[in-house]
């Protein structure tokens, strides 16, 4: 079923047993930890969700969220639109001894009285599916390509002498740093 907003609670068991899938929008600013991890944001994380049970008969949620975020660029800080995307599959548990039970391919989510937070499984997929490093493209980043090179040639090293970090144990010793003589 389509909703405008997803619920914050379902009863995901229910919504296995009758395959039902849920769709909708969740509000990026009632996420504080993405807000934690991300910055503030603004807009909405769409969200398909599929209630089911497998061929073993274990229930699952096969998911997709999708929502453009605003992240810092990290070479000038400025903020950039990121669109991030994730595709998950979720086997659901009552205890966190069964999640050695599940199979690989499946994430384990913890279902407590019959209730699962669906606001949290969402945040969770979504901060997951972070970028590590976004940045923007050099014509569009506050940071000339100028500042992005090291200065590794040798016109920078010719104008500034080097001082030796040496040259006050030299002094002590009696010595002179430049030439090694007394």
């Amino acid at each position: 079923m389509l909703t405008s907003q997803l619920p914050s609670r379902v009863e995901p068991y229910k919504l296995a047993a009758r395959n039902e899938r849920l769709e909708g929008h969740v509000a990026l600013d009632k996420m504080a930890r993405l807000v934690e991890e991300a910055g503030e944001q603004t807009g909405e994380c769409y969200a398909s969700l599929e209630f089911g049970i497998d061929a073993q008969g274990r229930r699952e949620i096969r998911g997709h969220l999708s929502a453009t975020l605003s992240l810092a660029c990290r070479r000038c800080l400025a903020p950039m639109s990121q669109d991030v995307s994730s595709d998950f599959l979720l086997g659901m548990i009552a205890d966190e001894a069964l999640a050695s039970e599940l199979p690989a391919s499946h994430e384990p989510v913890l279902v407590e009285g019959e209730q699962l937070d669906l606001l949290t499984v969402i945040e969770d997929e979504l901060i997951l599916s972070l970028p590590q490093v976004v940045y923007h493209d050099e014509a569009d980043c506050l940071v000339s390509s100028d500042q992005l090179v090291s200065r590794t040639d040798g016109a920078a090293e010719e104008s500034a002498p080097r001082s030796n970090p040496f040259a006050v144990l030299s002094a002590l010793k009696g010595k002179d740093s430049s030439d090694g003589k007394k």
